[in-house]
């Protein structure tokens, strides 16, 4: 099967539809059609066709109509709307669909233990697989935390600005995360390759490190000895629990980085160890860990 080249991409506005936009319209090879909400007020590249939706099955069929795939980066707040996209797509007569996933594996009990709402996502990978036929199929593509991105707005917790981190554990359990440009060059790998990605769920990763390497990397990099406040992964559940509790979705994020930097037994957090990695697949390679962190605090 050639490159698929129509495609329908969902949720481009977020942090991880805009990294995929981005690498669609670098690569050159696709017609891009965004999906957005009528309310949406988002500005998109030029050359980039828009089409606002209201979101029923009907709209989405009809925008679907003629693509050959849907990507779809819906948040946290609407992985339950993805049912209705494959539904839609199905009916349109698109050949795959690529589910947001982008994150930890929602394969892993242990993460969706941590992240319940990642059940919707394992979910969705279920229905996939029911709707398997002729004409029609899907790729996960799960890639753990993204480096480059959580260096730069602190979502990991290594504050660049002000020379500080938190450690957890320790900081040595090994993990892998992956980098903005690795996370959409795979999904353009996806489309450019259909057959051998079909029906499958793949792990892709651009490092393996720990957290105590990244800190290294860092204080390299700026020339300075940095401020380290220690915690544990109980501490941090306990801290996750009690923001949710009270209404504070910030308690999610720290759920997020559990599932990379916590000592849950079974995270098969290390996709280079835990899983079979994909990158050769999908042309990727692992990445320097100093590097990338060079050139986040050069930028």
């Amino acid at each position: 099967m050639a490159t698929l080249k129509n495609i329908a991409l969902v949720g481009a506005s977020g942090n991880i539809g805009k990294i995929i936009l981005e690498s669609l319209v670098v690569s050159s090879d696709f017609e891009i059609t965004v999906v957005s909400r009528k309310e949406s007020k988002a500005v998109f590249p030029s050359g980039v066709a828009v089409y606002k939706s209201d979101f029923s099955v009907a709209d989405l069929e009809a925008v679907f109509k003629g693509k050959d795939a849907v990507i779809s980066a819906l948040g946290a707040t609407a992985f339950g709307e993805q049912k209705k996209l494959v539904d839609a797509a199905i009916s349109a007569g698109v050949k795959k669909f690529v589910p947001s996933e982008f994150s930890a594996s929602s394969q892993n009990e242990t993460v969706i233990q941590l992240l319940p709402l990642f059940g919707q996502k394992k979910e969705l990978i279920e229905y996939l697989k029911t709707k398997e036929a002729d004409g029609f199929n899907w790729t996960g593509i799960a890639t753990a935390g993204l480096l480059d991105w959580g260096l730069e707005n602190g979502f990991l917790q290594f504050d660049i600005a002000s020379r500080t981190a938190t450690i957890w554990d320790g900081g040595d359990k090994s993990f892998t995360l992956t980098n903005e440009k690795s996370l959409g060059q795979s999904v353009v790998s996806v489309l450019q390759n259909p057959e051998q990605t079909k029906n499958k769920y793949l792990y892709v990763a651009s490092v393996e490190t720990t957290q105590r390497e990244i800190l290294t990397a860092l204080e390299k990099a700026t020339g300075t000895e940095w401020t380290i406040q220690e915690t544990t992964t109980e501490t941090q559940l306990s801290v996750a629990a009690k923001k949710l509790t009270g209404g504070d979705f910030e308690g999610a994020f720290i759920l997020v980085r559990a599932t990379v930097f916590g000592n849950s037994p079974g995270l098969n957090a290390n996709y280079v160890k835990d899983t079979e990695l994909a990158n050769d697949i999908l042309g990727l390679k692992l990445e320097s860990v100093e590097e990338t962190v060079k050139s986040v605090v050069n930028k």
